[in-house]
């Protein structure tokens, strides 16, 4: 991009790449607690303190990256970034979402392979995992009071929750009887004009108009597709050629990118067959240590998938070959981390274009609409995962769990677990704390119980 295009850019909303990298760059070192914290933290920051986009298009980026596999949070910031800022905008974003997990998870990484689970850094973790529930739990409320704004969508987010929750229905099938249901029944639709939505499509600086950069055209969907297929496909097919099928790298490559491709619903839709794979197939990894990734993920900036770098490490590092384990671990994790995120930015520099020309059809608005209700109906289920693991302790489907609740699995509550995820949401909710405060003050506690020897 020439310095003209971008000053075309940004010459409509003021906001100059400097702004955005350091604005994005805050946005990803806040981004605990999965897509639904993620999401809110964004849309506090991006719509009601920068003003950058309108409540009404945010709901609307959100609703189609809803749709896509992969991480919808990092695509959101992809995409808000590639409206802003062109595709180098879009990269900034995306990117700068994902770097600070990848080094967290990698330092933790570091950690676990050589010295295994040191205390301090499980007590450091246990406080940590407290305050992103009760954070969890204050996004859901948030995004559910947006998103929910007519009886019908409210409707849909129960029906959403009660099939996943007691029927097991796969999320695609979910979001695709939403959006028929919501395309087919306009009253499920938020309304087009309220009044919470006024002022943000009022003070927005970017407008309600499609950008310039923005219109799609058959020359520049071939560009994107070349670009971004070869930069995802290529490094698979040379690990495959250099070293054959039965490599745990090209194993990795090969394994993660299917994974790109199927993690609708994001990281908890798809664990359970990665675990699969991963420990039975494999035999990277133990059952017990995929649950340990996933905590560490649960609890480092950035979307959950980021447990997929954690099993490419500790596979490449158990199977490192004539490399360091260190060494092979490391690249292992990049490489996973490198397939599973190439493919996010391939699907939002894609489709971003038609879906901005697409805003006006009321009927797709209807459906996309329902698909978010449903999908608040989602994150409800995973926040009851997400507690009933934290403070009980359960390694079986929470649905089982509850049918097996007795005195017996009463006695296994952790009261420490407890008593710090209720601190955190009253900090949260009654004092206001921000994200940071509340983090930090929960992993403090955790480290003080475990020196006072009550975790």
């Amino acid at each position: 991009m020439t310095l003209a295009e971008n000053r075309d850019v940004y010459d409509v909303h003021g906001v100059s790449l400097r702004e955005a990298f350091w604005t994005w760059l805050r946005v990803a070192t806040l981004s605990f607690g999965g897509p639904a914290g993620q999401i809110a933290v964004m849309h506090r920051i991006i719509v009601d303190e920068k003003r950058w986009i309108s409540e009404e298009r945010f709901l609307h980026v959100l609703n189609y990256c809803m749709l896509l596999p992969g991480p919808e949070a990092q695509q959101l910031a992809t995409y808000i970034g590639w409206l802003m800022h062109r595709t180098i905008g879009g990269i900034i974003a995306g990117g700068l979402f994902i770097v600070p997990g990848i080094i967290s998870l990698m330092a933790l990484s570091y950690v676990y392979a050589l010295w295994g689970q040191v205390p301090v850094i499980t007590a450091l973790l246990f406080g940590l995992k407290a305050a992103v529930l009760a954070i969890v739990v204050e996004a859901l409320i948030r995004i559910g009071k947006r998103a929910l704004k007519s009886r019908g969508l409210v409707a849909l987010a129960a029906g959403a929750f009660v099939g996943i929750f007691f029927f097991a229905v796969p999320f695609p099938i979910i979001i695709l009887a939403a959006a028929l249901l919501g395309s087919i029944g306009h009253f499920t639709a938020a309304p087009a004009h309220s009044d919470r939505v006024e002022p943000s499509l009022d003070e927005s600086l970017l407008g309600e108009g499609v950008p310039e950069h923005a219109h799609p055209t058959i020359g520049r969907a071939l560009r994107v597709s070349a670009v971004w297929l070869s930069l995802w496909l290529l490094p698979v097919a040379a690990l495959l050629v250099a070293f054959g099928d039965q490599n745990v790298f090209s194993q990795i490559a090969v394994f993660f990118s299917k994974m790109a491709m199927v993690t609708f619903g994001g990281a908890y839709a798809v664990l359970a067959y990665v675990a699969q794979q991963a420990v039975q197939h494999y035999g990277w990894l133990k059952p017990a240590e995929m649950l340990d990734g996933l905590g560490m993920a649960e609890t480092t900036p950035g979307p959950l998938i980021m447990v997929l770098q954690f099993v490419g490490f500790i596979a490449a590092y158990r199977n490192s070959g004539a490399l360091s384990p260190l060494l092979a671990g490391t690249l292992g994790g990049l490489l996973a981390t490198w397939v599973t995120f190439t493919p996010c930015f391939f699907w939002i520099f894609l489709g971003a274009p038609y879906v901005e020309k697409l805003r006006g059809i009321r009927a797709l608005n209807a459906a996309l609409s329902a698909i978010t209700a449903a999908v608040v109906g989602v994150i409800l289920n995973l926040a009851i995962w997400f507690a009933v693991h934290m403070i009980f302790g359960a390694t079986m489907p929470v649905r089982a769990w509850l049918l097996s609740f007795d005195a017996p699995v009463l006695s296994s509550l952790n009261p420490w677990a407890l008593g710090l995820s209720v601190a955190a949401a009253v900090t949260i909710f009654r004092f206001k704390w921000g994200m940071i405060p509340t983090l930090a003050s929960s992993c403090g506690a955790g480290v003080v119980l475990h020196l006072l020897g009550a975790i």
